[in-house]
């Protein structure tokens, strides 16, 4: 059972503004490059308008873009406001509590669902998806105050604030478990860290020095990355508080290597405000330095203290015994290092699996469970006939949407072991394919195979006027130029720079886009080349479009430390494997082939005016926006709403802590019986003992408590100020 969530489900919703602001702005950004009519795989051609009604279409693809007409604006105008609107509405949130309310939360998850349905593959990335259930879990979490300017705990916050714990615990374990399922010989040997490091799709600087860690450091990283993603999660659900802290800070520590080394948008960032949950308010107090001291309690307390001591202790000392076990963990004392190397074989491990994961369902069913017998409890023990009726209807309401998004999770979850997706009821698999379109539930599996081993496949685009002299096309983000040091742009995603890494793995023909990039570059549009370069002085040939592109493909490796101890002049050496693209040029009938092949002929299609006073001010934003670069606009985005929240706490503190250290000194000395300073008793020489003030607002909100039990055992209810990726 969790202790009191109002602080830590604050800042889940705060966290949440700020993913949901960085996701808006980002994609705003690359609205134009990506999606225009000019743009690498224009909107409109996934919004067929047929002639159907609006609901009918809603049904087909529910995306609110099939109003854009009604409003005077075109595919690519609609996924602007829609990206503007949300951004707004994420800063206001971010900023300004009232703002962080459900309805609002609602429409940030319908646009972004909204932008998803048109986003073609470069917005199928498994973050995407991550962040609309995330999403939709905050609409239920969120609470419904827009009206009001303060915030009341609610019985049934905990069964909601539950489902964030239980796709934590999906997302971390299946990550943990596909990387042993898919028999990548890099993770079963321990040596992926070896690689991944200068394999990802856009490494930071800090990954070129993590590359040059020794092997036996490399492995033991994999193995510390196993304990935390496989065994580690089943503490989520533990009724041991120490225990989820534990979890909380191993989960949080490596999200921020990852975010140390590696460019993941705001992915990780997501996964840090999922990890919330398994917070409650006596922790963040303890941040905040707000803890009491807690009293020494009686003998049979102290006992349990203490046994739940130990077996903590029992619990860390079995996930020490199987590392050591399962991935033969022992100390060369010769070398000076520590070897390691699986125990276990690939069907040991599936048997594992087939064992294991029908019960994690169980544990979770139960834990749940516990959550709303628990709030239910709650509910009973509200004051008043209409308060315990409409918190008891609440209780039942969102009980069963916890219920029912957690029975529908099953589908995707049990991917990981398909006997056990098979063994599901079809009901339950009816559930699933009725919302599967909403993407409510997901399956997850990050860093399945290692890519890359024998080299990082890298794609470099190449230009010419004469089919001569060749220039190659550098683009802000991705590895190109040897000497070039990686860039921190987290938490903006450059998603073209995403996708070429992708389409290095395979034939160019498996990346249809890659063609229409081609195109677009030989007909000069300048959306398209902002996203390969914000400034036009770093474009070779933003003067005239080029006649001739082609495209090559490298293999990429970070530069070694010299063996006198300096570091080179380079960040990466690369070697050319072979070509990538052929050479093309407007009219070539080989991209013409390709172009109709995939369907990206341009073909007529009806031009909006641009003096309706929307068109007219989204342009005029456009235009203001456009000469900077994504990362500084998200990071200015995120600061100014950082020093609005320092202003306006420095603002609120002040007052309150005055009148609260007032209000103390009168209550003890009210308390004591002693007269205050300054008194009428004082004057007349009379002691009066003085009435303990009283809180309209806090009494109301007591009355809606359950009291707590005399022995300490039963759930400590305190008087606090109110909540809150």
């Amino acid at each position: 059972m969790m202790g009191e969530i109002r602080n830590p489900r604050q800042i889940f919703l705060w966290s949440m503004a700020v993913i949901y602001m960085f996701a808006f702005s980002s994609l705003y950004m690359q609205v134009p490059g990506l999606y225009g009519k000019n743009g690498i795989l224009p909107a409109r051609k996934v919004l067929k308008y047929t002639g159907k009604s609006l609901l009918e279409q809603l049904k087909e693809s529910p995306t609110l873009l099939w109003l854009g007409p009604q409003l005077g604006l075109d595919t690519e105008q609609s996924m602007e406001l829609m990206c503007l609107v949300g951004t707004v509405l994420s800063f206001g949130a971010m900023v300004m509590e009232p703002l962080r309310d459900s309805l609002v939360f609602l429409l940030l998850w319908i646009f972004y669902l909204s932008l998803y349905q048109v986003g073609q593959v470069f917005l199928y990335f498994q973050w995407d998806s991550l962040l609309l259930e995330t999403g939709f879990l905050t609409f239920l979490v969120a609470p419904f105050h827009l009206l009001k300017w303060r915030s009341i705990s609610r019985p049934h916050d905990g069964v909601t604030f539950w489902l964030v714990r239980w796709l934590l615990f999906r997302l971390m374990f299946a990550s943990g478990v596909v990387k042993l399922t898919s028999r990548c010989p890099t993770w079963w040997g321990l040596t992926a860290l070896t690689y991944h490091y200068e394999t990802q799709c856009i490494p930071t600087p800090t990954a070129w020095f993590a590359h040059q860690l020794p092997v036996w450091f490399q492995k033991i990283s994999v193995v510390i990355t196993y304990i935390v993603e496989i065994g580690v999660p089943f503490l989520f659900f533990s009724p041991i508080r120490h225990l989820r802290l534990f979890a909380f800070y191993t989960q949080v520590l490596l999200q921020v290597l990852i975010i140390i080394t590696g460019n993941y948008n705001f992915f990780n960032l997501l996964t840090i405000a999922l990890c919330i949950s398994l917070l409650d308010d006596e922790h963040v107090n303890f941040w905040l330095r707000r803890s009491k001291k807690k009293s020494s309690g009686s003998w049979n307390r102290t006992l349990l203290s203490f046994l739940t001591v130990l077996l903590e202790l029992a619990v860390y000392a079995l996930l020490i015994y199987w590392s050591v076990h399962y991935f033969g963990l022992n100390i060369n004392w010769e070398k000076q290092l520590i070897e390691s190397k699986p125990s276990f074989t690939y069907h040991e491990f599936i048997q594992w699996l087939k064992i294991v994961t029908l019960p994690t369902v169980w544990i979770g069913a139960a834990s749940l469970a516990w959550e709303i017998l628990f709030s239910m409890y709650r509910s009973a023990c509200i004051r008043g006939i209409l308060q315990k009726f409409w918190a008891t209807l609440q209780w039942a309401v969102f009980s069963t949407a916890a219920v029912g998004m957690f029975t529908i999770s099953l589908v995707p979850y049990t991917y990981i072991e398909f006997e056990t997706n098979g063994n599901l009821w079809p009901a339950v698999h009816n559930m699933h394919n009725a919302v599967d379109k909403y993407q409510l539930v997901n399956s997850y599996g990050l860093f399945r195979r290692m890519t890359g081993v024998g080299g990082r496949p890298e794609v470099v685009v190449e230009a010419s006027y004469d089919q001569k002299s060749w220039t190659e096309i550098e683009f802000m983000y991705k590895p190109g130029n040897l000497s070039n040091m990686s860039p921190v742009v987290a938490p903006h995603q450059p998603r073209l720079d995403w996708q070429m890494w992708f389409a290095a793995l395979d034939h160019h023909t498996q990346s249809p886009w890659f063609t229409s990039f081609i195109y677009r570059l030989l007909q000069g549009k300048k959306e398209v080349i902002n996203l390969v370069q914000v400034d036009e002085s770093r474009y070779p040939f933003h003067a005239k479009p080029p006649v001739y592109i082609r495209a090559q493909l490298f293999k990429y490796w970070f530069t070694e430390v010299n063996e006198n101890g300096e570091l080179p002049q380079h960040w990466w050496r690369r070697q050319h494997v072979k070509e990538f693209y052929p050479t093309v040029t407007l009219g070539d009938p080989h991209l013409e082939t390709l172009l109709s092949q995939f369907g990206l002929k341009d073909k007529g299609f009806l031009l909006r005016s641009t003096d309706a006073p929307l068109p007219f001010t989204l342009t005029f934003l456009r235009d203001c926006l456009q000469p900077y670069a994504a990362p500084s606009v998200l990071f200015s985005l995120f600061i100014a709403g950082v020093v609005i929240c320092l202003l306006k706490a420095l603002k609120d503190r002040t007052p309150v802590n005055a009148a609260g250290k007032q209000k103390g000194t009168r209550t003890r000395r009210a308390d004591s019986g002693e007269p205050r300073p300054g008194s009428l008793g004082e004057k007349n020489g009379q002691t009066k003992k003085e009435e303990k003030p009283v809180n309209v607002a806090e009494s109301l909100e007591l009355k809606a408590k359950p009291v707590p039990e005399a022995a300490g055992d039963g759930p400590r209810i305190r008087k606090k100020k109110a909540d809150k990726n």
